[in-house]
C-alpha cells in the first residue's frame, strides 16, 4: 500500500520508506507537510529510492534496495553505515542543526551543577548537614570544546552567555564567532593546558579514536571537569578511570561509552566523581528530525545539493 501526498502519476513519484519505531508519528508529520510527489510506502519495496530512519536499522536493508538514491539518517552519527563492506552508491545525509540546543542545555546544566555544588547540597540536605561551602561561578572560567561543528558552535554560544572563555579544537574549521581561540593538529596538549572544563563533542572517526588519553588527562589541571557528549570511542576509558581514581582531575560526566549499554561489571559504575547519563543528552525528537528531512526533500525534488551530506571517507 502507498500513501500519495500529491497527485501526479505514480511512475515519476519518489518512493519513501520510514524505518523507525516512531514511523507512524513521522508519517503523520510528513503527510501534513504537503510534500510534492512523495509516496510513503507502508512496507519496504524495491521501488524505494529514499530511506528515512535509524542507521542501525538501515544497514540491515541496504542490499534489498536496488533503486536507492538517498538515505536521510535520523541520527547525527552514522557509524553503522560506514563499514567498508557496505555499499556507498547513494547520498547519505545526517541530522544536524537540531541537537545543538539540547546539547548546550546538558553541558551548561552540568557545569552549573558542578560550580554551584548542586549535588553536594542535595547530599548535605539528605544527611542534615548545614553546608555553607562557597560556590564557584562559570564567569571567567575556560572551557575547551573538542569538536566545533554545528553542536560545538551552539555550546560555545551558550558558554559565552555565561561569561566564559572558549577554546576550540578542530580539524580545520574556524567558523564559530563565539570561540576565542582555535587549535589544530599537534596543538592538542596546548589546547587542554589550563582548562577548567573539557567537553568532547567529537564524531567517531579513525582520527578521534581515544583522543582523550592519558596524555590529555595528565595535561589538565587537577580541578578540571571532563564531559563527553560526542562518542565513547573518543575516550581511553582505562586512562579516565586512572585519572578519576587518582584524582588527577576532579570529575567527569559521561553520556556516551565505548560499549552501550554499559556492562554491569564495568568499573565506571563505582568510580568516584563520575556521573553517567546513558546517552540521553540530546534525544531525537520526531518533529525536529522530520524538519531536516522535509527541508532536504524539497532540495532533492529541485535537483539541488542536499544539506548535511556525509563524506563516507571522513565519517561525518
Amino acid at each position: 500500500m502507498s500513501v500519495i501526498i500529491a497527485g501526479k502519476i505514480d511512475a515519476i513519484m519518489p518512493h519513501l520508506f520510514i524505518l523507525s519505531k516512531d514511523s507512524e508519528e513521522y508519517r503523520s508529520i510528513l503527510e501534513s507537510s504537503s510534500l510534492p510527489e512523495l509516496i510513503i510506502e507502508s512496507e519496504l519495496t524495491e521501488e524505494c529510492e529514499i530511506i528515512f530512519g535509524a542507521p542501525s536499522s538501515i544497514r540491515d536493508v541496504l542490499d534489498k534496495l536496488p533503486n536507492l538514491r538517498w538515505v536521510q539518517s535520523m541520527w547525527a552519527g552514522v557509524e553503522p553505515l560506514l563499514d567498508p563492506s557496505l555499499r556507498k552508491d547513494y547520498i547519505l545525509t545526517n541530522a544536524r542543526g537540531v541537537f545543538g540546543g539540547l546539547m548546550s542545555e546538558y553541558v551548561i546544566g552540568y557545569l552549573l551543577a558542578y560550580e554551584r555544588k548542586i549535588f553536594q547540597r542535595a547530599d548535605s540536605q539528605k544527611n542534615k548537614v548545614w553546608d555553607k561551602t562557597l560556590t564557584g561561578s562559570l564567569r571567567g572560567k575556560t572551557v575547551g570544546l573538542l569538536g566545533v561543528g554545528s553542536i560545538g558552535a551552539d555550546v560555545a554560544q551558550a558558554a559565552k552567555f555565561f561569561g566564559m572563555t572558549v577554546r576550540g579544537f578542530t580539524r580545520e574549521s574556524e567558523s564559530s564567532e563565539h570561540v576565542d581561540s582555535y587549535f589544530h593538529g599537534g596543538q592538542l596538549l596546548d589546547f587542554v593546558t589550563g582548562l577548567d572544563y573539557l567537553v568532547s563533542i567529537l564524531p567517531n572517526t579513525e582520527e578521534t579514536q581515544k583522543i582523550v588519553d592519558a596524555g590529555v588527562l595528565n595535561a589538565l589541571p587537577s580541578h578540571a571537569l571532563f564531559i563527553n557528549v560526542g562518542r565513547g570511542s573518543a575516550v581511553d576509558e582505562s586512562a579516565l578511570l586512572e585519572a578519576l581514581n587518582q584524582k588527577k582531575i576532579s570529575g567527569a560526566v559521561l553520556d556516551v561509552f565505548e560499549q552501550e549499554p554499559l556492562p554491569k561489571k564495568h568499573p565506571f559504575w563505582e568510580t568516584p566523581n563520575l556521573a553517567m547519563t546513558f546517552h540521553t543528552s540530546a534525544p531525537s525528537l520526531p518533529k525536529d528530525i522530520a524538519n531536516v528531512f522535509i527541508e532536504n526533500y524539497r532540495f532533492y525534488m529541485e535537483g539541488k545539493p542536499l544539506k548535511y551530506q556525509v563524506n563516507f571517507e571522513r565519517g561525518y
